[in-house]
């Protein structure tokens, strides 16, 4: 599929996920401020959306082969693949460079993948993961890049717009399929969506400013979920949609804002989840007088002892 995710794909993708997700839990913190408590979901982050609509649409079309699905993630993308297959009975196989932590291994064979260390590098694994699709028939997925992953994470808009009448959404951006998803089911409904990303690992800045996807360099201390090196094109696409911005927040100004969520709503997540939330807190980007704004805090896998 050539063209930009949806609305119409946001909406199959929510017909074909409902009941297979948790729907999003709105929390109130301030007059005209919620946060979306998308680190609820199935396996901790939102990529479980993107991973059951991939996995069911797939199911529906007959096209799942029997050597099942693959991909290469070590992160939240690998843990939704390996959770929705397990669901749906599917073999799944996850590729890791030798370098990734042996309880990120663990964990994916705790939901039922099967796992391979291959190179040093993720783009070393990622091109195992192609090679054994190749070899295999098994279907290739992806963490962010792929229509139906994004119209998955999209569907989480919906909710937060059915739960909250909300203007603008606020979303970390790594490869961008959460903002892409969010923004194609935002269009039409008058809400706008605000793209956060660290300064220094800003993969659809770096688009925006080129006016094509480019390579970035990834140095910031949420690499490990938004570490992503090129954004998808559907991501840069809807950047330039009207309404919808582009910030950029300090190393600095995350880590500030993950132990304020801690500290003031007792909220553990992710260095990557607490990226949206440093564009208000920091001031990156500030709502207009009256503006009603969901940041959502999409993930939840990490180490809360530094917390």
């Amino acid at each position: 599929m050539n063209r930009p995710v949806s609305p119409a794909d946001v909406k199959n993708a929510a017909d074909l996920i409902a009941g297979l997700v948790r729907p999003v839990t709105l929390a109130p913190v301030a007059e005209g401020l919620w946060f979306a408590l998308e680190f609820l979901q199935h396996t901790g982050s939102f990529k479980a959306r993107g991973a059951a609509n991939f996995l069911t649409a797939h199911r529906t079309c007959g096209t799942i082969p029997e050597a099942g699905v693959t991909m290469a993630s070590g992160g939240n993308a690998g843990l939704a693949c390996a959770w929705a297959a397990r669901r749906q009975g599917v073999p799944a196989r996850v590729f890791l460079p030798r370098t990734a932590p042996a309880v990120k291994a663990e964990r994916l064979r705790g939901y039922g993948a099967r796992v391979t260390l291959a190179g040093e590098t993720f783009q070393e694994a990622l091109d195992a993961s192609r090679r054994h699709a190749a070899e295999t028939g098994a279907l290739q997925s992806h963490a962010y890049d792929h229509p139906l992953i994004s119209a998955g994470a999209g569907t989480l808009l919906p909710e937060i717009a059915a739960a909250a009448p909300v203007d603008t959404v606020v979303v970390s951006v790594g490869g961008g399929g959460l903002f892409a998803g969010v923004a194609a089911a935002a269009e039409g409904l008058g809400i706008r969506v605000v793209a956060v990303e660290p300064e220094n690992c800003a993969a659809l800045a770096a688009a925006l400013r080129a006016g094509r996807v480019v390579d970035a360099p990834v140095d910031s201390v949420a690499a490990d979920s938004l570490g992503a090196t090129r954004a998808s094109a559907d991501a840069l696409y809807w950047i330039n949609r009207p309404g919808n911005r582009s910030v950029l927040v300090p190393d600095a100004a995350i880590t500030a804002a993950r132990r304020r969520l801690w500290a003031e709503h007792r909220l553990a997540v992710e260095h990557a989840a607490a990226t949206a939330y440093a564009a208000l807190e920091h001031g990156s980007w500030r709502p207009e007088p009256g503006e009603r704004v969901a940041v959502v805090l999409c993930g939840a896998n990490t180490d809360p002892s530094d917390l």
